[in-house]
């Protein structure tokens, strides 16, 4: 870069020293031209020729002739002859029918001196101005991406414990807060999941030597009927009962084992406000309205009232999203509408598609986890989608329930309103 600058300037002042800094200065020229049409004028007014410049000069009026110094005249060759071996000076010879004059002038050199220096500056601050454009991205864009490159691959190997350094950059500081943000949650989300993998596995160790118990107990009593070792028949009947109480007893250590399988598998938090409902579904629509467009369904969501309700904004997004999700990937693909009712105490979100029904069998089950309906079909998924929004509803303080229609399901969430 400074090899391409010294070499620019060379060649600029190379260049200027021998093609310009010597020109001729013709600005004479115009002034002469004058003089010589002041000249026939004066005649033609005067029926004589002016004696000199000044007279010329009083004549026309003007100031002066710029680079003229003398005008000098005579009648005949001769004259002239005394006129132009008496000068210096650098001069051109005017003829009129009258008399014959020498205009004098000065042959000024035009000094580009000034020109080449300022140039030469033009070029320097231009130098100095590309010099600090490329350290001010080096050091507010270059470095910081280089410094953040590897976070993606440490994060995915799982290096969550060293945080990052934060700046205050405008490309780059808010993309750094987030990831260090991300980085704390991911962080935060392990040590939840080891904490409760940890507590799962003591439980199941400790139900699964529970259970021993009351299972050799079993096995005992029914070796001793097997036997018949017992012949009051009171006492065989007491033993059946000790059987059925132990069978009671591990049928509960069972249940228990189920239920930590299944429950706090997940970790859910909001933070609930008053908001606006029209803050969520302008959301909503904005997103939907699109994307229906692209995939051919009839998406509304119909006129509603703009009440304050107590929710997360961003959990209630999420909640509708996995809602009209749903909606997409498992109705006939025609259509999805949402309407809105309210009351004194509660606000209702129906979120409704068209398509096949479910039973009612499955539709008391479609908020538990893990589970899926006999509709899915091919469609990928968890299971988990309904099980979260009920989840975040009820911290929202809320509830959701679904209910079949005539050729339509309804998804109704219900907020409390503020």
């Amino acid at each position: 870069m400074t090899l391409l600058f010294v070499a620019l300037l060379l060649s600029v002042n190379i260049y200027m020293a021998g093609n310009n800094e010597n020109h001729t200065d013709n600005s004479y020229r115009i002034s002469i031209n004058r003089i010589e049409h002041a000249i026939r004028e004066y005649e033609a007014a005067y029926d004589m020729a002016p004696s000199d410049l000044t007279g010329l000069i009083a004549y026309t009026g003007v100031s002066s002739y710029e680079g003229i110094t003398g005008l000098d005249r005579t009648e005949d060759k001769d004259g002239l002859a005394r006129l132009v071996d008496a000068s210096d000076d650098t001069y051109e010879i005017f003829v009129t029918d009258r008399s014959i004059y020498k205009i004098s002038y000065e042959d000024k050199k035009r000094n580009h001196s000034n020109d080449r220096i300022i140039v030469n500056l033009v070029i320097v601050v231009s130098f100095a101005a590309v010099i600090l454009t490329l350290l001010y991205i080096r050091n507010r864009i270059l470095m910081p991406f280089h410094r953040m490159e590897q976070l993606p691959y440490e994060l995915a190997k799982g290096k969550l414990t060293i945080p990052l350094d934060e700046e205050k950059n405008r490309y780059f500081g808010k993309y750094l807060w987030g990831m260090n943000l991300l980085r704390e949650n991911i962080e935060e989300s392990k040590v939840r999941e080891l904490a409760l993998h940890k507590e799962k596995k003591l439980l199941l160790l400790s139900l699964s030597h529970d259970i021993k118990t009351p299972l050799s107990t079993i096995k005992l009593y029914s070796k001793a009927l097997s036997r018949n070792l017992y012949k009051d028949e009171e006492k065989k009947i007491q033993i059946a009962e000790q059987i059925d109480s132990k069978a009671d007893e591990i049928e509960k250590y069972v249940s228990d084992i189920v239920s930590a399988s299944k429950e706090d598998f997940l970790h859910f938090e909001v933070e609930n406000v008053e908001i606006y409902i029209k803050d969520v579904l302008s959301e909503i629509d904005a997103y939907y309205t699109d994307k229906m467009k692209l995939t051919m369904i009839d998406f509304e969501i119909k006129k509603y009232n703009n009440i304050m309700v107590w929710a997360d904004r961003e959990r209630l997004i999420e909640v509708i999203q996995n809602v009209v999700e749903n909606a997409i990937k498992y109705g006939d693909g025609k259509r999805i509408w949402m309407e809105c009712e309210n009351s004194d105490e509660e606000f209702i979100i129906n979120i409704m598609n068209s398509g096949e029904i479910i039973s009612d069998k499955e539709m008391s089950m479609m908020f538990e986890s893990f589970f899926r309906g006999s509709n899915v079909g091919k469609q990928p998924g968890s299971g988990l989608g309904l099980y979260i929004c009920r989840q975040l509803v009820h911290l929202m303080e809320g509830e959701v329930m679904a209910e079949n229609k005539e050729g339509y399901m309804n998804i109704r969430i219900a907020l409390r309103r503020v």
